[in-house]
């Protein structure tokens, strides 16, 4: 070999090895959560530094609590995170399709095509195969259909009990709500432990009275939100040091429990207040009979309100008249404390529809994977209610990789090789479906793909207790087709973003930031 070509060689290793090192990250991170897709999927334990540990077969947690350094491998996991807050589900899939097209266009780079070649060959090749996707998915058009049930078994890991709960809270919840953009269905999901599995038609505040004193229970009442401290107004400790400060005081008390009658005039029953509750108003309402909380999260404030038909005030808002107050109150049929919980439950709001699903657990280590696989199951659930739903089991990406493959003519020049990435990338859940299951992934890919050609039909795929090719929606496996669409555009993201990065340099220390750090330690 010449010199020259050594020289050459030497230069193309130099140039690929940032990208080399990027794809090995990637794939790192991606081979850490591909044990877990399917019904056959095995469970991660994750140990920290004290010896605590979690046990989970979700993709987002494995990924958002292992210990990464590399920043390729960052950039993956924060795209996942991404996706599981757009569309709740999903991150295992879009993580291995992802490692799946970094690796595949290393290989094509290696062969010498150029980088904007495969990256425009990938993003034609996700257009054509989310589109593909849309065309086959079959819209939902009843909150009863049974198919949501099975999205939710699905997507809930076969858990019966949790299908049957969020699949109930939908149809309570109604239509209107689940498409709202700004409500989540995974939000209404609470684990305890202790705790039976039971659907609320109603929000939980999860705190107690302020005082044992307070009533435990009360029915048909009104309720006021507070988004502040319900405390007197403060004066400056300097004020009080003089008899006109002093009397000051007195009145700004008088006054705070002249505004606190107005509650019972209204006919108030329950107070929930985003901070503290002074100690008048917490004396006033035991004799009034009223029930307080305090401390509540803004998160739940804003849930319960919503439910009873009230809105937040603040403090000074007392003030008001007590027909201005008027209507500013929600109305609950009853309200009650679960002291063996250490919750409170509103139910019959005034508002708008509103349902918890309280998921129980046997024991505390289980509480957070039951939480877990609920929050999926519902959010599966209402993107299938959006977006409509395809045949699961990896069955329509190995349709959507066949019809690539056919349609290759649709680029031109050498984006081709970037269509193969995307082709192999699709293969891979189904591979990695079967693998699991302890089957040849080749063997049953080839078979697959005969029957979906014969029968004409996309929803073929493996029964993982069998190793039989069946029609995945006679069995019941489907997936919202909105979360496939989200997968499988993160994982072009991520490819792309991963594949662009020709060269890493280190940065130079932040100067500001190191003179800010030392200015806070200099006295």
């Amino acid at each position: 070999m010449s010199i020259k070509q050594v020289s050459k060689d030497t230069e193309v290793d130099e140039r690929l090895a940032a990208l080399s090192t990027n794809a090995n990250a990637i794939r790192a991170i991606a081979s850490a959560v591909e044990g877990t897709l399917g019904p056959k999927g095995l469970d991660t334990m994750l140990v920290d530094k004290f010896g605590d540990v979690v046990i989970t077969n979700d993709g987002v947690t494995i990924l958002e609590m292992m210990e990464v350094n590399h920043p390729a491998a960052r950039m993956m996991i924060n795209t996942a995170k991404a996706q599981q807050d757009e569309i709740g589900d999903g991150t295992t899939t879009a993580s291995i399709m992802a490692g799946t097209l970094v690796t595949e266009g290393l290989e094509q780079i290696k062969r010498g095509v150029p980088v904007t070649r495969v990256i425009e060959g990938i993003k034609a090749g996700i257009k054509i195969t989310a589109q593909y996707f849309k065309d086959n998915a079959v819209a939902i058009e009843k909150l009863d259909d049974p198919v949501l049930k099975e999205v939710s078994w699905v997507a809930g890991r076969g858990n019966d009990d949790i299908a049957e709960l969020v699949f109930d809270a939908a149809n309570m919840i109604g239509r209107e709500k689940l498409l709202d953009a700004s409500f989540k269905l995974s939000d209404c999901i609470f684990a305890q432990h202790g705790a039976e599995n039971q659907l609320i038609k109603g929000c939980i505040i999860t705190k107690e009275r302020v005082s044992s004193d307070m009533p435990r229970e009360l029915m048909d009442c009104n309720v006021l939100f507070i988004d502040d401290a319900l405390e007197p107004e403060k004066l400056d400790e300097e004020a009080l040091n003089n008899e006109a400060g002093f009397n000051r005081f007195i009145r700004l008390q008088e006054e705070f429990q002249e505004n606190l009658k107005k509650l019972s005039k209204l006919g108030v029953g329950l107070v929930l207040v985003d901070r503290g509750i002074h100690d008048i108003a917490e004396e006033f309402f035991i004799d009034a009979g009223i029930m307080a909380v305090q401390r509540v999260s803004h998160k739940e404030l804003k849930k319960a309100a919503e439910f009873t038909g009230a809105r937040m005030i603040k403090r000074t808002g007392l003030k008001k008249s007590v027909e201005e107050l008027r209507t500013y109150l929600g109305h609950i049929d009853k309200v009650y404390e679960d002291e063996h919980l250490e919750q409170i439950r509103i139910l019959g709001g005034a508002g708008k529809p509103m349902a918890t699903i309280l998921v129980g657990a046997a024991t505390e280590e289980v509480v957070g994977e039951r939480e877990r696989i609920a929050r999926d199951a519902a959010a599966a659930l209402q993107a299938a209610i959006k977006g409509g739903i395809v045949p699961g089991g990896g069955s329509i990406e190995l349709a959507a990789a066949s019809f690539l493959e056919s349609n290759r003519e649709q680029v031109r020049g050498m984006a081709v090789y970037g269509i193969n990435c995307v082709v192999e990338a699709l293969k891979k859940p189904f591979s990695q479906i079967v693998f699991n299951a302890g089957f040849n992934p080749l063997e049953k890919q080839g078979d697959v793909l005969a029957i979906q050609k014969q029968e004409n039909n996309i929803g073929y795929a493996i029964d993982c207790d069998t190793g039989q090719v069946i029609d995945m929606r006679k069995l019941g496996v489907v997936d919202p087709v909105l979360v496939k669409i989200y997968a499988l555009r993160a994982a072009g993201e991520i490819a792309e973003a991963i594949l662009r990065i020709d060269t890493i340099i280190k940065k130079r220390p932040d100067k500001t930031a190191d003179n800010r750090v030392k200015d806070e330690f200099e006295f």
